[in-house]
Formats: structure tokens, C-alpha cells, sequence
């Protein structure tokens, strides 16, 4: 009977008030997640009728963390409606309020990633001259990160700092932040050498996204940088991985820091008879039925001679690297063909020259012969 006279009282007394907190609570969240769906959907209706990329971005990128940021923030706000003993409400406050922080966070991130989306489909990758969209995604890549890592940081150190002990702790720290700062130094000394080359490299930027290289005596394109490596895509696909301060360190080649275009060389070893006019002539007539010439230059020069040969060497203009390389193998192509239907005694030849005596004719000392 005491047990069920316990039951009854604690139903009469506190049921009420766990129904009221809940329905507090419960209101709140969907009070927040109206709010939500209300603020997007004018967002999308005014882009259907006056489309802004900010706008389109804050649709793809804030639409999950808005949907937790959001009812929390009215549950925050509402939270002191809820009927809680002292104890019971700073445990709940304490819980709401870390959700809250994440979630605003979070939110931080999707602007971040908000502004991105802006940048990168205002300025695009893909066209032919695009140094200044590398330039600026380059650094964009890397600054985003860095920011990203600076919210996370924070947002943890506000999460731990609002715990009394952790707040003790810290003020230890605090205190010992040289001797630990000394040590984490030497420990992480070459990742700290990557990231200071990281900033290095995005605000001077000897390379870019998408610059093309020669690294390793590998061709390939920058496909990404992070905070201490980057990946370059090789021309057949492979991936090569490299530390960012490699770039600072050692010599390597930017085929398109400053611009895009390229020279392309096709070297050709011919005999002396060549003829080096009706072969000028040929290279003038076929350049320009190629589209990927851009009619900067395309001369034929005699660079060297060699013992049996002599070296001739093509040069050609294209717009791009991989636009030269593909010119070039089709100008030596067809150069070779013209000389084999028309002038096939200029390809390379060896010679022989016998010295004219009879092979009958007995042989005579060198002695014997003066006598």
C-alpha cells in the first residue's frame, strides 16, 4: 500500500510537470523546424524566380545544418518555460547548450562551404585561359581548410571549457604552454615544415590547381593540394603523392605559371641531302590545316650536325601543353611521310667505302715493300 500511495503521489506531483517540460521541449523543436522549412522555402522560390548562386548554395550547403541549428536555438531560448529542479535544469542546459554549440558550428562550416560553391561556379576551371581561376582556387582550397580547422578547434576548446574541472585544468596548462610548445616542436617538426610550406605555397603559389608539371621526371596535372601533401594525376591516370615542401626545396617544372601556351620542338635526323626549302614549304602548308596550330609560330631550323646526320629541329605553338604534344606528333608524322613519297634519300643512311685494291694482289710488308 506504501508503494502504491508513493506511485500515486509522485504521478500527482511530477507527471504534470514531466508532461508540461516535454511539451516544452517538444514545442520548441518544432517551432525551430517550421521556422526551417518556412525559410526555405522562400529561399527557393525566390531563386526559381530570381536565381543567385549565393542563394543556391545556401540551399545545397546549410539545408542539414540548419535543420538541427535552427530548433535548437528556439529550444535554448524557450528552455527556461521548462518546470525543472535546479540540479535537472543545469544538467539539461548544460546538454542543450553543447548541442547548440556544434550545431552552430556546423553552421559555420556550411557558410564556408557556401562561399566556395559561390567562387567556384562564378569562376570556372574548364576554359582555356584560366590562369586566374587557379590562382584563386588554389588559395580558396587552402584557406577553407584552415578555417574549417580553426571551428572545429574552437569549438571544442568552448565545449571543454565550459566544464568547471576542464576549466582548471586548462588554466594549468595554460601555464606550461612553452615547455609543451618546445617539445610538440621538435616532435612535429616536419609537419610543422609542411604546413608553414602549405601557406608558402598558397599566397606565393609556384603551383596551382591544375598547373601542369614535370616532377620526378613524371608529366602530370596539380589535382589537389591539402594542408601537407599534393596529388598530382599523372598523364596515363596514376596518382603521385608528394610533401608540400618538396615544391619549396627542389627544382621542378611549371609548364603553365605565368600562361598556358607552349612551344612544342619535334627534332628530326636527316641526312645531308635533305631539302631543307621544299620541307620549310611542306611545314608552311600543313600547319594550318591543323585547329590545334594557333598560328604563333612554326618555323624549321638546322641545330646541330652529327656525324652522319644532321639535326633538324620543328617548332610549333599551341594553346595548351597537351594541345602541343598532340601537334607535335602529328607534324612529325606527316613530315616523315612527305619525305618517304617524295625525298626518301634524305632519311639517315650509312655509307661504306671500300679502298679500291685487288683482293687477288698477295700482301707485301711494309719492309719488303720500301726495298
Amino acid at each position: 500500500m506504501e508503494l502504491l500511495d508513493d506511485l500515486s503521489h509522485l504521478v500527482q506531483n511530477h507527471l504534470p510537470l514531466l508532461l508540461e517540460g516535454l511539451g516544452v521541449m517538444a514545442g520548441s523543436l518544432l517551432l525551430g523546424g517550421l521556422f526551417k522549412w518556412f525559410l526555405f522555402r522562400f529561399l527557393s522560390a525566390y531563386n526559381r524566380r530570381f536565381p543567385k548562386l549565393w542563394v543556391t548554395g545556401v540551399l545545397k550547403c546549410l539545408d542539414r545544418p540548419l535543420f538541427y541549428f535552427l530548433p535548437l536555438l528556439v529550444l535554448s531560448m524557450s528552455l527556461p518555460l521548462v518546470p525543472l529542479r535546479p540540479d535537472a535544469f543545469e544538467v539539461l542546459r548544460r546538454v542543450v547548450e553543447i548541442l547548440l554549440t556544434s550545431a552552430f558550428a556546423w553552421t559555420l562550416i556550411g557558410c564556408v562551404y557556401v562561399v566556395q560553391y559561390r567562387i567556384r561556379h562564378k569562376y570556372q576551371l574548364d576554359k582555356a585561359d584560366n590562369f586566374r581561376e587557379r590562382k584563386l582556387f588554389t588559395q580558396l582550397q587552402f584557406v577553407k581548410k584552415m578555417v574549417i580547422i580553426m571551428i572545429v578547434f574552437f569549438t571544442v576548446s568552448l565545449i571543454l571549457m565550459s566544464f568547471p574541472t576542464v576549466r582548471k585544468i586548462g588554466t594549468g596548462l595554460v601555464t606550461s604552454a612553452g615547455i609543451v610548445g618546445v617539445i610538440l616542436g621538435f616532435a612535429a617538426q616536419r609537419s610543422l615544415a609542411n604546413l608553414l610550406a602549405g601557406f608558402q605555397i598558397a599566397f606565393t603559389q609556384p603551383i596551382r590547381l591544375d598547373d601542369v608539371l614535370v616532377v620526378e621526371n613524371e608529366w602530370g596535372r596539380v589535382e589537389e593540394i591539402t594542408l601537407t601533401y599534393v596529388v598530382l594525376r599523372i598523364w596515363d591516370q596514376r596518382r603521385l603523392i608528394l610533401p608540400l615542401n618538396y615544391f619549396i626545396e627542389k627544382p621542378f617544372q611549371n609548364w603553365t605559371r605565368t600562361s598556358v601556351e607552349l612551344l612544342g620542338t619535334v627534332f628530326m635526323y636527316l641526312d645531308y641531302k635533305a631539302p631543307l626549302e621544299e620541307m620549310r614549304k611542306e611545314l608552311t602548308r600543313l600547319l594550318p590545316q591543323h585547329h590545334l596550330w594557333d598560328g604563333r609560330v612554326g618555323i624549321l631550323q638546322v641545330t646541330d650536325f652529327k656525324e652522319r646526320t644532321m639535326e633538324v629541329r620543328i617548332l610549333v605553338s599551341a594553346a595548351d601543353s597537351g594541345s602541343a604534344f598532340d601537334l607535335r606528333c602529328w607534324v612529325r608524322e606527316k613530315m616523315i611521310s612527305f619525305l618517304q613519297q617524295h625525298y626518301p634519300e634524305a632519311l639517315p643512311v650509312t655509307r661504306t667505302a671500300g679502298t679500291g685494291e685487288d683482293p687477288k694482289l698477295p700482301f707485301v710488308p711494309m719492309e719488303e715493300a720500301s726495298v
